[in-house]
Order: C-alpha cells, then sequence, then structure tokens
C-alpha cells in the first residue's frame, strides 16, 4: 500500500535539501561568508588587506549573479567602495544601483552592447594603480557577457564562431581556449589591464573543478592554453571561423601576436583568486539539510558533466537500488 505520510514527509525532506542549497549559494550569504571587515582589513578567506593601503576600492567583473554580487558587497562594505562596473544580462542590468555600475550583456552569444560595456569595465581596469585594491567578481555567463575582442577580430567575428563552436558541441574547455585568445580581457587580461593593483578575485564557480581558469575563461587566471589549442579546438569540431579569427590563432603560434598570460607574468603578482563559491556549495548544504531530518545523504559527486536529463537517470537508479537494498 502506497504510505502517503511517508511520501509526503520524504517530499518536505526533499524541498528542504532544495531551498537549502540555493541559500547556501546565495551571493549574499557567500559574502558574508568570505569577506569580513575589522576596522580597516578586509579579510577574504584566509587572506588580509589592510584597506588604509588603498587610496581607491573598485569593484569589476562579470556574471550571471554578478549583479547581486555588487549589491551584496556594496551592503557589506558600503563607502569604502568608490566604485566599479559587472556586465550582467541584460534584463538584470540597472544603471542606477549602487555605486557599481551594472552594465548589460547577452548570453551564450556575445553581443555589441556587450562590447560596450567590456570596454567600460577594462577602462576602470586601465585607470587603477598600485594603491588600487580591484574585488573582480567571476561568475558562470561571464565568457559571453564580457566581450572584448582583441585587435583585428570583431564582434560579428566573435559571435560567429562562439555560435560555431556550441551549434558543433564543442566542451566548455575548448569554447575557452578559443575566446580567451580572441579577447583582451580573457585568459588574465583583466588582471593585465589593472597591473600594479593588488587584484582579488571572488569568484562563483559553475565549472567542475572550481579551475578559476575557466570561470568567465579566467579573466583575474592564468591561461593553460595556448595559440595552437584554441586551433587545434576549431579543426576538432569542424568550425570554419571567419578568416580574421583564424589569421589571428595563426600569427599567434608563429609568435606574431603576444600570448595571453602564463603563470609567472607580471600581472598576477599582486592578484589572488578565492573560489568563494561552488556547486559543492549548494550539495553540501543540501547535504546538512537532510540529516537534520534524520537521512544518511550521501554527495554521490560534484563532478558530474553531460546533459541533465541524462544524469538524472544514474542518480534514480541509486536511489532505487538504496530504497530496496539499504
Amino acid at each position: 500500500m502506497f504510505d502517503h505520510d511517508t511520501a509526503s514527509a520524504a517530499g518536505e525532506t526533499a524541498l528542504a535539501c532544495l531551498r537549502a542549497g540555493v541559500e547556501a549559494a546565495s551571493p549574499a550569504r557567500v559574502v558574508a561568508d568570505a569577506l569580513s571587515l575589522d576596522g580597516d582589513v578586509l579579510r577574504v578567506d584566509d587572506t588580509r588587506h589592510d584597506l588604509s593601503a588603498f587610496d581607491r576600492v573598485l569593484v569589476l567583473g562579470t556574471g550571471k549573479p554578478a549583479a547581486a554580487v555588487a549589491t551584496a558587497l556594496e551592503s557589506h562594505l558600503g563607502e569604502r567602495i568608490d566604485g566599479g562596473a559587472v556586465v550582467v544580462p541584460a534584463g538584470v542590468a540597472d544603471p542606477a544601483a549602487g555605486p557599481v555600475e551594472r552594465l548589460p550583456g547577452d548570453h551564450p552569444v556575445p553581443s555589441e552592447r556587450g562590447v560596450r560595456s567590456a570596454e567600460r569595465v577594462r577602462g576602470l581596469a586601465a585607470s587603477a594603480d598600485e594603491r588600487t585594491l580591484v574585488l573582480a567578481v567571476l561568475a558562470g555567463g561571464g565568457s559571453s557577457l564580457l566581450a572584448a575582442p582583441a585587435d583585428g577580430v570583431s564582434i560579428d567575428d566573435l559571435r560567429e564562431t562562439t555560435d560555431r563552436l556550441l551549434s558543433a558541441g564543442a566542451d566548455i574547455g575548448s569554447i575557452n581556449a578559443v575566446r580567451r585568445h580572441l579577447s583582451a580581457v580573457k585568459g588574465g587580461g583583466l588582471s593585465r589591464a589593472a597591473a600594479p593593483a593588488t587584484v582579488v578575485g571572488l569568484v562563483f564557480s559553475d565549472v567542475v573543478g572550481d579551475d578559476p581558469a575557466v570561470v568567465a575563461s579566467g579573466p583575474t587566471a592564468p591561461d593553460p592554453t595556448t595559440f595552437g589549442d584554441a586551433l587545434d579546438a576549431l579543426d576538432r569540431y569542424g568550425v570554419a571561423a571567419p578568416a580574421a579569427v583564424r589569421d589571428r590563432l595563426e600569427r599567434g603560434t608563429r609568435g606574431e601576436v603576444e600570448e595571453t598570460a602564463k603563470p609567472g607574468d607580471p600581472a598576477f603578482d599582486r592578484t589572488t583568486n578565492h573560489v568563494v563559491a561552488s556547486g559543492y556549495t549548494a550539495l553540501a548544504a543540501a547535504r546538512d539539510a537532510a540529516r537534520e531530518r534524520g537521512y544518511e545523504p550521501v554527495i554521490l559527486a560534484a563532478g558530474v558533466t553531460g546533459e541533465g536529463r541524462e544524469a538524472a537517470h544514474t542518480h534514480v537508479a541509486v536511489a532505487r537500488q538504496t530504497a530496496a537494498t539499504g
């Protein structure tokens, strides 16, 4: 006989787990957990920055939750923030909100307005000096939102290349290898623009492995890929890129175009990156919520990749086997 009470209790637990996961990963909660201000000392994870040593504090960045992160930072740091700009989905942008500008971009295919917004972010980064602290908010969707084509590449070239890579089923690593080498800000470009400022990356990871070089294509992280890798990605997926794109990548392989920032680049001398939230943040909170309700939860994997509808079949199969055998 079907036990409605048991089913109802299980459903309530499932909803409680979902709510706990969403709350744990919310920008306000993450900022409150990861940052603290004690007098003039700003703590970010296990690092500390004396704000009295800086003339300006800027918030720069991009990503789908970046507007909410900016709001949380404004609430947390108040008048300590002197300005900044984040590029967010067009419907979220609000130029009048707070000292940090919310500028429009588009996802998953970059747009002209995203280029204008990225120019503003890059300009603010370039205005920084050694007495500037840059809080760089980097989150999922940032690769497309922060669209800053490199010299010789147009936004149409960038859009067409991205579109064709997506249509070909290219993985995120391949797409980002190409994007970094067609951009003025990705692959450590934002740190290069801001140097010699102190740059603190606040990374909201939406990728397996939580590598800062992958989130938003790594504006504040060393790029592990090369022009050759970008060309290989196009060839591997059979992508016929625009002539300007292939020309830039080929010139890069010949050393005629400067590579993206690599480990040891002076741009990273005063840059640190902190993964302040990830998929595991939500999973761990959901696990704890289930445990509080008498379950013995197990996180099967934080590294599952692929189509969600397909991955769900495996999770359901494990759940059924557990229910049947204990």
